[in-house]
């Protein structure tokens, strides 16, 4: 994996040689020598990491990580702060200041490469998902809101598993004060709790007794359900190469015994947020997803994603030799309605014809609005003598019971259908669209209020 890393360090010797090393393995290297140039080129140049050094003059590296993660160009960029500093507190004030690990010199390659490897490849999932969102937003399809308040307003769910007592109160007592805390006895429990609960967190230590920590990891990166959420591991100090191998494999973040309970709290509280910002853009995708196929007045589906849906659908259908019938409706003299009654009324009516579709049509059958007052219903696995016996109740149900469009005023209104029924090897999506609009045609030309089918 190749990337572009920011170095910063005051000393020219480190810079040198950070430099060499990175781009012995193939990493584009952008240097800075200072806070304020470092905040400079981050923020021209957007590097997909930046290794920070923390005892720099004037500005140090805590102050530049906090300006970095306040300003919205910079701050999805992830940040390794590299320093001699070694106490729990000063990792606690980079992590508390936005960085996404400390690492202390003088630092392991092998260990460094791994995590810039792990880091780069969760900026990328992050990337692509912001780069959808504001796609959304230039067509129209999503509103740019703001994320703070969101990203930590619930308390998290961990599932811990550590086989050590000792380690595992002091762990569980921590984070309880802000999280919502589950133990695992075991690793099957693990495993069974992760598959049908919704967790923000897991954390495995990777030294357990009777079961391998790094096979377990793999098993829950495998997992459909946990395959997004944060994985945490604890490891041994100085174990260098299973950490490689667990931040290879997918594992998010570490703790190295023994656990110090204000780095836990704030590595989790980081990998808390990241997961719920990921979340939301992703959420934010499935939203902007449906609104670009679905009908804003109705919330039916709309003519593009029907078609693209019975193309699918007919193409299976002459596999299988399994028919699809297809239903047309075209609401009798609407324009009456508006011209009446005023447009409002004339909504109210679509509305409510395209809740009366979806309740008498089954699970599986796809309702959409393909414009105006005119509706389909797709009917997959569905014979002709079938839809007909849908059609018919469908019209029934819309010439019996008036339409209510305000609180005194109701409407009779009355529906024209068109049935097509899909031919086997030869047909297609446009040709079974093209017979169900022609039998619809028909029955508006006999009179309407009645349901005409393609071979009738």
């Amino acid at each position: 994996m190749t990337a572009r890393v920011l170095i910063v360090d005051d000393v020219p010797a480190n810079l040198k040689l950070l430099d060499a090393k990175l781009t012995a393995e193939y990493f584009g290297v952008l240097k800075a020598s200072s806070g304020p140039e470092a905040i400079e080129i981050a923020t021209s140049q957007l590097p997909d990491i930046i290794l920070l050094d923390v005892m720099m003059p004037g500005m140090d590296g805590f102050e530049v990580c906090r300006r970095l993660k306040a300003a919205p160009a910079t701050e999805h960029i992830p940040i390794v702060m590299v320093t001699a500093l070694d106490q729990p507190k000063d990792r606690v004030q980079g992590l508390e200041a936005g960085a996404d690990d400390f690492l202390t010199k003088p630092v392991n390659d092998l260990a460094l490469f791994a995590r810039v490897k792990s880091l780069v490849r969760l900026k990328m999932v992050t990337d692509e998902l912001r780069m959808r969102e504001a796609t959304g937003q230039r067509i129209g399809a999503l509103v740019g809101t703001s994320t703070e308040r969101m990203l930590m307003s619930e308390p998290g769910r961990a599932l811990i598993i550590d086989d050590r007592p000792t380690s595992l109160k002091r762990m569980s007592e921590a984070l309880s004060l802000e999280h919502t805390v589950i133990v695992a006895e075991t690793v099957d429990e693990m495993m069974q709790l992760a598959s049908i609960g919704a967790y923000d967190l897991l954390i495995v230590s990777l030294t357990l007794q009777e079961f391998d920590g790094l096979r377990l990891c793999s098993q829950l990166r495998s997992l459909e359900a946990t395959r997004q959420t944060p994985l945490l591991a604890i490891v041994e100090e100085g174990d260098t190469p299973r950490l490689v191998r667990a931040l290879d494999m997918g594992v998010n973040d570490y703790l190295v015994r023994p656990v110090d309970r204000n780095e836990l709290v704030a590595r989790c509280r980081t990998q808390l947020r990241r997961k719920r910002y990921q979340d939301y853009l992703r959420d934010k995708f499935q939203q902007g997803l449906e609104l670009a196929i679905t009908d804003s007045l109705t919330g039916l589906y709309n003519r593009r994603y029907m078609e693209s849906h019975l193309a699918a659908l007919v193409e299976e259908g002459v596999n299988g030799g399994k028919p699809v019938s297809l239903l047309i409706f075209d609401i009798d003299y609407f324009k009456s309605v508006n011209d009446n009654y005023g447009h409002p009324a004339g909504d109210a009516v679509l509305k409510e014809f395209a809740q009366r579709i979806s309740q008498n049509v089954r699970g599986v059958d796809l309702a959409c609005r393909l414009g105006g007052e005119e509706f389909v219903v797709v009917m997959p696995d569905t014979d002709l003598s079938y839809a007909l016996m849908v059609a018919e109740r469908l019209r029934q149900k819309v010439a019996e019971v008036p339409f209510h469009v305000e609180p005194t005023v109701s409407i009779s209104v009355t529906v024209s259908i068109g049935i097509g029924v899909s031919e086997g090897t030869a047909d297609c999506a446009a040709k079974l669209l093209e017979r169900a609009d022609a039998a619809l045609y028909k029955a508006k030309r006999e009179g309407r209020n009645r349901v005409v089918a393609e071979a009738a």
